[in-house]
Formats: structure tokens, sequence, C-alpha cells
């Protein structure tokens, strides 16, 4: 009975369901913590992130919860929206439970020595989106510094001189590293870099469409824009429009993840995948070995990202 209640694949698809059946009649719950105290694993991985309405972070977790569901994993999610203290909360809570192990996208701030002590009790962690220097784990993301260099360099062979970045932060690995290859692409290319045209913070639509009156207000009007990300993009765009001028004509904007959105935007975005839902596969499976006996190389590995070229850049246009 128990077997099957812990969905064995050693029980038949038949007897188990007839047995979980059975089980709902008389009133029965299996007791996973019980049954930890006997096998010493508790079945349950704990996924933080900095906020799943992000569809960026959706989609990491959705290829997450496929890996785990094959090994019959069970996970407990939670937000930290980037507060470090309720993302502690957090890891306290899993090691009370006597979780196997923690996915986490680290919240700003996060130091080394919390995922060193979640580790020496026996939480085995590996970090996604956003690494930690000094931490001594598997990280698995996009290398976002290629990336943007991408998007940079699209726009520049597009004759485009003039280009802003909005959004993002220097507070994580992820901001540091898309500026950083910002940057890198408009030197390589010879190109000024006026401090003026990074426009930071912005991380969602609301702060791209917010953004948009600052970036049109530029003195030396910029023809494009180097999005943080997706949603950044759309919501620029939007408030471009709502000024009156035509994205993708007047103004050239690229986004960055390749969210199911940017295929249907209007225009459709030009923006880099950044192989979110690959990120996510590779961090469950690495922790799933782990808890098998595999050892666990602490590295970081950085997934190759790819430009899509839509209708939102083209060539510029100087604006009277």
């Amino acid at each position: 009975m128990s077997l099957a209640l812990r969905d064995s694949p050693l029980v038949a698809d038949a007897t188990r369901d007839r047995i979980k059946e059975h089980a709902r009649t008389i009133g029965y719950i299996y007791n996973r913590r019980a049954a930890s105290l006997r096998t010493s694993r508790s079945g349950i991985v704990g996924v933080v992130v900095h906020d799943i309405m992000n569809p960026f972070f959706a989609e990491i977790l959705r290829s997450i919860e496929s890996e785990l569901d094959r090994s019959r994993q069970t996970f407990i999610l939670s937000n930290h929206y980037d507060q470090l203290e309720k993302q502690r909360t957090f890891i306290d809570t899993l090691l009370q439970l006597g979780a196997d192990g923690v996915i986490m996208s680290p919240a700003i701030g996060t130091p080394a020595e919390d995922i060193r002590l979640a580790e020496e009790n026996g939480l085995p962690a590996v970090l996604i989106a956003r690494s930690v220097e000094g931490a001594d784990v598997p990280v698995f993301r996009g290398d976002d510094a290629y990336g943007i260099g991408l998007a940079t360099n699209h726009l520049i062979s597009l004759g485009h001189h003039r280009i802003a970045m909005i959004g993002g932060t220097d507070q994580t690995s992820t901001g540091r590293d898309r500026f950083q290859g910002y940057v890198a692409a408009m030197q390589a290319a010879g190109l000024e870099v006026k401090p003026h045209w990074r426009l930071p913070g912005p991380r969602t639509k609301q702060g791209g469409f917010e953004s948009a009156g600052q970036f049109l207000a530029l003195k030396d009007k910029p023809t494009a824009a180097v999005c943080w990300n997706d949603l950044v993009a759309i919501g620029l765009m939007n408030g471009i429009a709502r000024a009156g001028l035509v994205p993708g004509v007047d103004v050239s904007v690229t986004g960055y993840d390749d969210l199911e959105e940017a295929a249907i935007a209007t225009p459709a975005l030009t923006t880099v995948w950044n192989g979110q839902r690959e990120v996510g596969r590779r961090a469950a499976r690495v922790l799933l070995d782990r808890l098998n006996g595999a050892a666990m190389r602490a590295s970081q590995e950085l997934i190759k990202p790819e430009l899509h070229v839509r209708q939102s850049t083209g060539k510029p246009v100087e604006r009277n």
C-alpha cells in the first residue's frame, strides 16, 4: 500500500489507482513526514524565485516541475520579491520540513554564507538565473553579456549609433552582465556610451511604460533602446505609441527572454531567447542526480542565447 501511495513505478497503474481510491474511501492520508523518518528522503524540493508572475520564471518553473514529476518529487514554491528575510524564512521552513533540496534564483544581497549554511544542514542548493559570488554550488543561467551583445550588435548593424539601455540593476549578476554586454558591443563598434543613455530600474511592463517619457525626452534622441527584458520592452513600446510614435519605425526596441508574449506583441518584438526552459530542466536534473548519489560539481553553466529578429527593429529614423 505504501508503494502505491508514493506513486512507486514498481506498482502497476491499475493497482495503484485502486489502492488510492480505497485509501480515500476509508479516509487514509499518506504521512510523508513519517515516511521520511524511515527513508531519510521527504520527496520535497523547494523552489524560490523573485516573482512567479514574471513569465520568465513561470517558464523556468514549468520545466522544473516536468523534470521533478518524472522522479515523483513534490515541490514547494515561494516568491521572495528580492526580500532577503523572506527568502531566509522559506529556507528555514524547508529545513524544518526535511526537504531534499532547493532550487533558487537568489534575492538581491544573498550572501554566500546563507547558501553554505543550507548545504551544511543537509539542504543542497542549485542556483538559477542569478549567481552569488563565493557560493560553491551549481549555477544555471543564460549568458547574459553575450545575449545583450547580440541585441546591441543587431541594432548597430541596422545603422543605429545612439542606443539607450533601459532597465535592470547592478545589484544582480544578471543586471551587471547585461549592461556590460551592451557597453562592450558599443565600444567594439567605436560608438560612444553616454551615461544618461542608461535608464536603470524598470523590470516590468509598467516600469517600461513609465520610462518612455524619460527616454523620449533625452536631448540627443537615441534612435533605439536595448531593454533589460521583454516586459520592459513591451511596456516601452506602449509608451512610445501613447506618445504618438510608431515603435519599430520611429524608434527601434529590443527585448530579452523571448517570452510567448513577445511574438504576438504589436509590433512583434525582436528579442533574445535566454534558454529559460533549459535552465529549469538542467537545474532540476543536477539536483535529482545529487539526491540519487551523484557528485554535484560546483560550476556555472551558461546557456547560449539566440537572437530572434521580428518587427520592432528597423533602420534609424531621426526625430525632430
